[in-house]
């Protein structure tokens, strides 16, 4: 009998042993090895029942308590690493100790991926020996959602597929999401959260900028011009153009958002009918941002861009916000810091905005049908809007403060009004065929944003740090695409140290021959004096 149990042991080795071979050589019978490993262990388990007599034996000798005793401590302190590991794989947590945060995504980007519905593939194309560099950014994308899927080819051993995604040059990564693909050739956050965007919303928005009043131009790449935030609007997939109305006497119809930025001239009479009919009968979407009047003394009025706000519960007061909070060496530079007013555009919105000059955007309740708007930027309490311009022209020395007996208003001062009105245009009929539309689609709305400034976006103020955001968040809002309202992926700040010749030459110097004297000299003093 003893003879068998042996012959059964050595038979339990020997199906362990070869589970772990299978499971290692050949994993698509994963499943027959586990049964074999799981048979050999119980012929094991059975040998060492068979020799109880034995093993109590030994453990009537001292050595072999002691040998036990360490035996099941090593035991003990390798569970628990076991059991470690396990729960740092299934709960895995990461800290960006950057001062920039440049390995963490940014909101916008993770916002993204949690909101993936279906799997997203991101399929590097490059030398085996250059996946490294890919590995980290793409690693953050899929520990954000478990919808993602990366692969890393190598166009050289599998040129067949290669072809198949059109790749045509080395560092090539495919995004694709429901059989629709966008190849990009760099690893930035940036390009490769450009690339999902337009995979998940493969028709591209338009953006319209009115001309002909002087306003912002989204070609100028000067000081005052809009052309880094036209980049941002493609980035978030949108196309943009010019418009002036005057010309084509009406707004064309592939039109997500038109937008009025920084008009020098009232608009021209037949063109508000045009504006109001696009808002009221194609649900349309305006953002409007309306600069304070430039010369103080003879304040220009605009009664028809603010009496078509008017309409839509937004009031633009003839005022300038002075600001001495302090967050400005300048009064008129007013700053809007969280936390915002409750709003969609502004949700966990973290990051300060700054107005070269703006003026209060009032909403109102007695707007045409009762459109109401509602507050979504404001400045600091201590601030108030000025409609004094005869104060604010005499200079640095005037002494201007608040008169709410002349209509001046207190902080916190409203920059930023919204309005949106569901759309009273007869809901499409159902198809022939009796499919249901789609109701995860957001119902259409009529929506109007106005800022009291347009140089907040210009490129010369592009650099503070929530101007940018805050522009591409209203134009969401507006084009109602809500899950691209974040905060977007920065570029990584550069931390370079730039040393002079003196400086180079004291570091060279000190590390080189004085540090380490001083460390001879110590112990050369230390030992004489021991000698």
């Amino acid at each position: 009998m003893k003879r068998i149990f042996n012959i059964l042991s050595w038979v339990g080795v020997a199906l362990v042993a070869g589970a772990l071979a299978v499971q290692f050589r050949l994993p698509d019978y994963n499943q027959y090895a586990r049964y074999a490993a799981w048979g050999g262990l119980a012929l094991v388990l059975l040998y060492v029942a068979s020799q109880w007599r034995e093993i109590a034996v030994q453990f009537q000798k001292r050595n072999t308590r002691y040998g036990t005793i360490a035996s099941v401590s090593v035991l003990i302190v390798l569970g628990l690493l076991v059991f470690a590991n396990l729960l740092s794989n299934r709960y895995n947590k990461r800290w960006d100790l950057t001062e920039n945060r440049q390995y963490t995504l940014s909101d916008q980007t993770v916002k993204l991926l949690k909101g993936l519905q279906s799997p997203a593939k991101f399929i590097v194309f490059d030398k085996e020996d250059q996946f490294d560099r890919f590995r980290t950014r793409l690693s953050e994308y899929s520990y954000n959602s478990r919808q993602v899927q990366i692969d890393y080819v190598d166009p050289d051993k599998t040129p067949v597929r290669a072809r198949e995604y059109k790749v045509e040059q080395y560092g090539t990564v495919v995004v694709e999401y429901m059989g629709r693909t966008e190849r990009i050739t760099n690893n930035s956050e940036q390009d490769l959260t450009n690339a999902l965007i337009k995979v998940l919303t493969p028709q591209k928005k338009k953006v319209y900028f009115l001309s002909g009043h002087g306003e912002k131009d989204p070609g100028n790449s000067d000081r005052g011009g809009y052309s880094t935030i036209a980049e941002s609007l493609k980035r978030d997939n949108y196309e943009f153009d010019k418009l002036v109305l005057a010309q084509t006497n009406e707004i064309p119809m592939d039109a997500t958002v038109l937008v009025i930025a920084g008009p020098r001239t009232d608009l021209l009479e037949q063109e508000v009918p045009i504006i109001s009919e696009y808002l009221t009968k194609r649900t349309g979407k305006l953002f409007v941002m309306l600069d304070p009047p430039e010369d103080f003394k003879q304040p220009g009025q605009m009664p028809r861009v603010t009496g078509l706000l008017k309409d839509w519960g937004i009031n633009a007061t003839q005022s300038i916000v002075v600001d001495i909070s302090g967050r400005t060496s300048v009064p008129t530079v007013p700053v809007a810091a969280p936390p915002y007013p409750t709003h969609a555009i502004t949700n966990n919105f973290g990051l300060i905005t700054m107005f070269p000059m703006v003026r209060a955007m009032v909403p109102e309740t007695a707007g045409q049908d009762k459109r109401s708007g509602q507050s979504f930027l404001q400045t600091a309490a201590r601030s108030w809007a000025e409609t004094d311009f005869a104060e604010l022209a005499k200079g640095e020395g005037a002494q201007v403060k608040p008169d709410t007996d002349k209509g001046d208003l207190t902080g916190p001062v409203s920059v930023g009004v919204a309005t949106a009105v569901a759309s009273t245009a007869e809901a499409p009929k159902p198809a022939s065929d009796g499919a249901k539309p789609d109701e995860s689609l957001p119902k259409p709305e009529t929506r109007v944003a106005a800022i009291g400034d347009s140089d907040f976006a210009a490129n010369n103020y592009l650099g503070i740090e929530g101007n940018r955001d805050l522009f591409m968040n209203t134009v969401n809002w507006l084009a109602q695409q809500e899950s691209l309202i974040s905060i977007r992926p920065r570029e990584p700040s550069d931390r370079r140290l730039t040393l002079t010749e003196n400086i180079r030459s004291a570091i060279f110097y000190l590390s080189i021959f004085i540090i380490p004297a001083a460390v001879l000299g110590t112990g050369v003093f230390t030992w004489w004096r021991r000698r």
